[in-house]
């Protein structure tokens, strides 16, 4: 993956575009999605896929392929510790090391190293943690979600926006954006409880399906044939898989998945709230509403931890000082509440999530 510079977009044209801010999900669950794809933007099926290989490359795109659904597959949870700046890096090398660990970042806080673990049951999750604890010497703190309010990384990215979702939210203001497309004042929400002991109910051909993609789509005019062939399954088996999954949530999105800090959007904030638990549903639908929240969910306090927050919200600016703003906005008319201001400040690890088994008993 190649470096992108601060003017990536010039060399976009239309196409490109389209591509990076339209097809992030519903991606065609057909044998040649490409050429479904070239057909709705006028160009042809090679096209298509040579110009999402380029994006790629560029560093624009991550990755082509399936967003996976933790909290539903099986068990994931949001951990931080305390790590001395001294150790910092043996830190943060343990914790990268493994596999389960899929995101890590540096966040300026007491607690400074904020990382998720996912695995296909909780034993094998809380297993790890206690390993984590006991070979870093840091103590862990362990916030799973309770309750998902609204969660997507969806958003375009071909625009100035300060904030994301601003030309969506804006769209008449900011008309000369190129892309502007329909309002969006407020997103959809409900209030999803999850489960620490999911395990997904998973049909063996599902659970090899997901190990085989979680890394990503093959890039080629056939994925599905020849994720299918990887499986040793029969592809017509592995599309109403994939569409079961969809449909399950335990695939989230198919699509293009946007580097969203390398095209811009490197300013993100983690709020945590203290909010009063009868209250705690409808602050959170009301705010997960609210364009400009990417994330919004219930994890446990940890009293003993001193730990008092429950809510967290997520939002990714262009701008840090955009991003306090619309904390700001948040703070004095959705949340008067205490709350602390969490900025990343560096990235130590970030990948799809990653299972080693996803059937049977992992213990």
């Amino acid at each position: 993956m190649g470096p992108v510079d601060a003017d990536w977009r010039t060399d976009l044209d239309a196409v490109d575009a389209a591509l990076v801010d339209e097809y992030q999900s519903e991606f065609p669950v057909v044998e040649r999605p490409f050429r479904v794809v070239g057909e709705e933007l006028g160009v042809s099926e090679a096209d298509a896929l040579s110009r999402v290989e380029h994006l790629r490359e560029q560093g624009i795109f991550r990755r082509f392929g399936a967003v996976l659904n933790p909290p539903v597959i099986g068990s994931s949870t949001l951990a931080a510790v305390r790590a001395p700046e001294e150790r910092f890096e043996e830190v943060a090398e343990i914790i990268n090391g493994y596999q389960q660990v899929n995101h890590n970042y540096r966040r300026e806080h007491e607690w400074n190293m904020w990382f998720v673990v996912t695995a296909g049951s909780r034993a094998t999750r809380d297993r790890i943690l206690d390993e984590i604890e006991e070979r870093t010497g840091c103590e862990v703190l362990n916030l799973p979600m309770l309750t998902d309010y609204y969660i997507d990384l969806e958003f375009p990215v071909v625009n100035d926006d300060r904030f994301a979702r601003e030309t969506l939210a804006f769209p008449d203001e900011r008309a000369a954006e190129p892309r502007a497309r329909e309002s969006l004042t407020e997103t959809e929400v409900t209030a999803t409880r999850i489960s620490e002991e999911a395990t997904g109910g998973l049909s063996e051909l599902e659970a090899n399906l997901l190990l085989e993609i979680q890394d990503g789509f093959p890039l080629s005019a056939t994925p599905y044939t020849d994720i299918a062939e990887n499986i040793d399954a029969d592809v017509d088996d592995v599309l109403a898989a994939v569409q079961r999954l969809l449909d399950d949530g335990c695939i989230k999105r198919i699509g293009c998945v946007v580097n969203h800090v390398v095209t811009g959007f490197r300013n993100n904030c983690m709020v945590v709230w203290d909010v009063p638990d009868d209250e705690l549903d409808a602050r959170g639908e009301q705010v997960g509403s609210l364009p400009y929240v990417t994330l919004c969910y219930h994890r446990p306090r940890r009293p003993e931890q001193e730990w008092p927050y429950n809510l967290f919200t997520m939002i990714h600016g262009r701008e840090a000082d955009v991003v306090d703003e619309k904390i700001d906005e948040l703070a004095s008319e959705y949340l008067p509440f205490d709350h602390e201001r969490l900025y990343s400040t560096e990235t130590l690890k970030q990948t799809g999530a990653q299972y080693d088994e996803l059937v049977g008993d992992e213990t």
